[in-house]
């Protein structure tokens, strides 16, 4: 079962740090070429799949870190998967309080010209997004590092 647990905690951090290294690589810069009225359309379309995707791989990420953390023998394996589940919270906190409400307002703008006065959310969405790449990548760090030490 602990072989098991790793290569999904391997499979979902690493899933979850890779789209959102690409988001940050790739996605924002994009979304920051565009002007206002086409990042609005862009945004709706590329979350779509996301917002479905993400949140329950993270999760069963963070899930699997835990039930190793409890479950390794080793100390330092047991401290990494603990940090790993933390930053992976830590991804799960920043998405669901900085970055999906930011989701929600820019999917509630109806097509076409955005409103006036509209406050542009994408240099606030994208240090948030920053925020939670760098979790994510820790904690694939921290994960890879301790299944290195188990397997041991």
């Amino acid at each position: 079962m602990t072989v098991t647990l790793a290569v999904i905690v391997l499979l979902t951090s690493g899933t979850a740090a890779g789209v959102l290294f690409s988001v940050a690589l790739s996605v924002v810069p994009a979304f920051l070429a565009l002007s206002p009225d086409r990042y609005v359309e862009m945004h709706k379309l590329v979350g779509r799949r996301y917002d479905h995707v993400m949140p329950p791989t993270v999760a069963i990420a963070v899930a699997a870190d835990v039930i190793l953390a409890v479950m390794s023998s080793g100390a330092t394996a047991r401290i990494l998967f603990g940090c790993a589940a933390l930053l992976g919270a830590g991804v799960m906190a920043v998405s669901q309080f900085g970055n999906v409400p930011i989701n929600r307002q820019v999917k509630s703008l109806a097509p076409g010209a955005v409103p006036p006065g509209w406050q542009d959310p994408r240099p606030r969405w994208r240090a948030l997004n920053l925020t939670r790449t760098s979790f994510a990548l820790l904690a694939l760090t921290a994960n890879a590092c301790a299944c290195a030490l188990a397997s041991r």
